[in-house]
């Protein structure tokens, strides 16, 4: 009843196929925009903002970008935090070599150049696939961290040997730098992801998404109807590590406003992995709710104790998070490997033919 189909008639085939083919997603989804682009900047603290909602988003963007490889196209991948290393160390060499074009323009920029590398990165993926392409996508990781520390160019030689994040602006409005405002680079990481979210569910709603989907199911018979693996496999690849250095890009300049080599090292790679498994394989809004979960644990596990009166050491709740974490994948592996996203299927089921038997 609260969640019914009946009178949402279907005249064309456009609206039959529709991202959001029923009535009450589409309030939903605009209810969700709304507080995003209203509410949150109005009424939310800066707290909120720097530590809770921006990095959301980001690590939302880059969980997209590895459920597109993982969950759509079967294929695992060990290298996320160094694909977001690229983006980030692309993004920075580029404004410093043309620092009168546009830092947006860069950001973006930098995806391509992730793309590439992950395109390099998946070339074995035709010949091998499972656990050996997962330790193949390791090797990777470490490769690219390792020319992260070792390549000062990528830094433009600073002793730091880190990214320094400078000023950039459009047109009289500070985007990154010390001097841009919260809600500025709050809005321009809302913008790019909404945007990117909304690409990336056209993609999989459409032919690309059916052959990669092809090749998750079975690459063989995906082969025999006309798929070629190669092209599919690079193309997934390709996108995934595009999705992966814009949210990389935006992670130092639009959040942590500087960064290290150790800001991309293994423990980030399955950090976004396993948002992609607790919020569901083959999923964008597992994604949210995957990296929601994950990313939020840890601060409610910090707010929680205070609240009621019960303080407790940093490196505890640490440990808690660590083992609650842990004990969420396994479950979810078990009981539903599809993750939090089957877990909402499930209740809007229910919430069809509520208040009657299932």
């Amino acid at each position: 009843m609260l969640y019914r189909e009946a009178g949402q008639f279907k005249t064309n085939y456009f609206a039959d196929q529709a991202v959001f083919p029923i009535r009450q997603d589409r309030i939903g989804v605009a209810i969700i925009l709304l507080l995003a682009f209203v509410a949150i900047p109005l009424y939310g603290s800066n707290f909120l903002l720097q530590a809770v909602v921006i990095p959301f988003l980001i690590y939302s963007l880059a969980s997209i970008g590895l459920n597109l490889l993982t969950g759509y196209t079967g294929l695992l991948s060990l290298g996320t935090g160094a694909f977001m290393g690229v983006g980030a160390y692309a993004c920075y060499k580029l404004t410093s070599l043309f620092p009168g074009v546009n830092i947006l323009i860069w950001m973006i920029c930098s995806g391509f150049v992730a793309a590439a590398v992950g395109v390099v990165f998946g070339l074995p993926s035709l010949r091998i696939k499972g656990f050996y392409l997962a330790i193949a996508t390791l090797a990777a990781q470490f490769f690219l961290q390792w020319c992260f520390v070792r390549i000062p160019w990528l830094v433009n030689y600073n002793v730091s040997n880190a990214i320094e994040v400078p000023q950039r602006m459009l047109g009289d409005i500070v985007i990154t730098g010390p001097n841009a405002s919260l809600h500025t680079r709050y809005f321009t990481v809302l913008i790019i992801v909404v945007a990117m979210t909304w690409i990336a569910s056209n993609i999989v709603h459409g032919r690309i998404g059916r052959m990669w989907m092809a090749v998750r199911d079975q690459d063989i018979a995906a082969e025999l109807m006309g798929i070629r693996l190669l092209r599919t496999k690079l193309l997934a690849f390709a996108v995934s590590s595009f999705y992966c250095g814009v949210a990389g890009a935006m992670l130092v300049f639009l959040w942590y406003g500087g960064a290290e080599a150790e800001t991309f090292n293994i423990n980030q790679s399955f950090f976004v992995l396993f948002m992609v498994i607790i919020g569901g394989l083959g999923s964008l809004l597992g994604s949210y709710l995957g990296a929601a979960l994950i990313f939020g644990l840890p601060i409610l596990l910090r707010l929680l104790p205070d609240a009621l009166g019960v303080p407790m050491h940093s490196a505890t709740i640490e440990h808690m998070s660590f083992l609650i974490v842990g004990g969420l994948i396994i479950i979810f592996l078990i009981v539903e490997p599809h993750g939090l996203a089957r877990l909402w299927q499930i209740t809007k089921q229910k919430l069809r033919v509520w208040p009657f038997p299932y």
